[in-house]
């Protein structure tokens, strides 16, 4: 008995050790999104009904004074704000009693404000570890060439420096990752300063199975370079508050594009379908981010932010792109989709985000 205690209620247990440290990430994250709708919506005049963390059973809960029920629910996996007037509890859009009264922009910003706020909490979180912690960094430096790779094929030398990578400028070592990482299979052009010129060679990266931070296999795309100490003088950059918010946004600008492209790699067929997972993943990456420490998990609570706000953002009913599709349709068109359509399009919808759901779980169960 003992033993089983201990399993599921010591710091590295089941319940401590990952189901706590997954809550904890979850919520924050939906509490986030959902208060974007709230906020917005309610700054519209919209009422709201709920605001529900989680779905099916209310657990408990209260009613504020405005008359909106607050509850947090059995089934930790999403949440939800119900607006007056609305159909059905996951939905963001607002009644027609309420659309007549609202504009165009209001509507949208309704909708959006949801990811929007995703966003904001990827950049706050940033902004915080960089000024508590700064950035390590490396120059750009080539110490070492691997015997074959695309780096060796292309011409990379020890010695050079990396200068621009596709056109885009590279200060540090870690650019110059973060624009190969996701590019397996893709001719990349990169500009290199050798003896005080500029030449430029051409690399394809390729696929390698590796280990990140939490522990997980990741594939990632490499060109075969290395850095050292030496030449790559590693350093620390500290920020003042301003600085910090500026690399937070630029950083959450990069992980929202790395997102995304990953997104679009692996419609097409060109991404590894086990690099995606879902709630089962997530709680084993909440717990082991939990065991290397609170910034750990802060962090993934940041990546895990973004692709929220991502997934929420694609032109899907009853996603919020969704609705922000059907808004722009309407506007192209002067006039209110049919009911029919919008019942189509929402069953259509549903069926693809359970699919997508199926996938996931399938992929955390059997598949990888």
């Amino acid at each position: 008995m003992n033993e089983i205690l201990h399993a599921l209620f010591s710091t590295q247990g089941f319940v401590l050790g990952t189901l706590v440290p997954f809550l904890f990430v979850l919520t924050v994250v939906v509490f986030v999104h959902e208060m974007g709708h709230y906020l917005i919506g309610r700054w519209c005049g919209i009422g709201v009904k709920a605001f529900a963390i989680g779905f099916g059973p209310e657990l408990f809960g209260f009613n504020d004074r405005h008359g909106t029920r607050w509850k947090l629910c059995a089934i930790p996996l999403g949440g939800y704000v119900k607006f007056v007037g609305d159909m059905n509890a996951t939905s963001s859009q607002p009644s027609t009693e309420d659309l007549e009264s609202l504009s165009e922009a209001e509507r949208a910003a309704t909708v959006v404000a949801g990811p929007l706020f995703n966003f904001l909490l990827t950049i706050a979180v940033f902004a915080v570890l960089f000024s508590l912690y700064g950035r390590p960094v490396m120059e750009p430096m080539v110490a070492e060439v691997s015997a074959g790779s695309p780096a060796a094929r292309a011409g990379i030398q020890p010695g050079d420096r990396f200068v621009r990578v596709d056109g885009n400028k590279v200060e540090t070592f870690a650019d110059v990752q973060r624009l190969v990482s996701g590019r397996a299979g893709d001719a990349i052009t990169f500009t290199m300063l050798r003896d005080g010129k500029e030449i430029t060679v051409t690399a394809t990266p390729e696929p390698m199975e590796q280990q990140d931070a939490l522990g997980n296999k990741v594939k990632v795309a490499i060109i075969g370079v290395a850095n050292n100490a030496e030449l790559g003088q590693p350093r620390l950059v500290s920020y003042t508050p301003a600085g910090a918010l500026a690399a937070a946004v630029e950083e959450t600008g990069h992980v929202i594009e790395r997102t995304g492209q990953f997104l679009q790699r692996f419609v097409v067929g060109r991404e590894d379908k086990c690099q995606l997972g879902g709630p089962i993943k997530i709680a084993k990456m909440s717990g082991q981010a939990a065991k290397l420490g609170f910034e750990w998990l802060v962090q993934l609570v940041a990546f895990l932010s973004v692709g929220i706000g991502i997934l929420n953002l694609l032109p899907i009913p009853p996603l919020d792109g969704g609705h922000l599709l059907f808004y722009g349709v309407e506007a192209v068109i002067r006039r209110p989709v049919s009911e029919r359509m919008m019942e189509m399009a929402y069953r259509t919808g549903l069926l693809l985000v359970l699919g997508f759901m199926g996938f996931v779980f399938w992929n955390d169960l059997f598949g990888c």
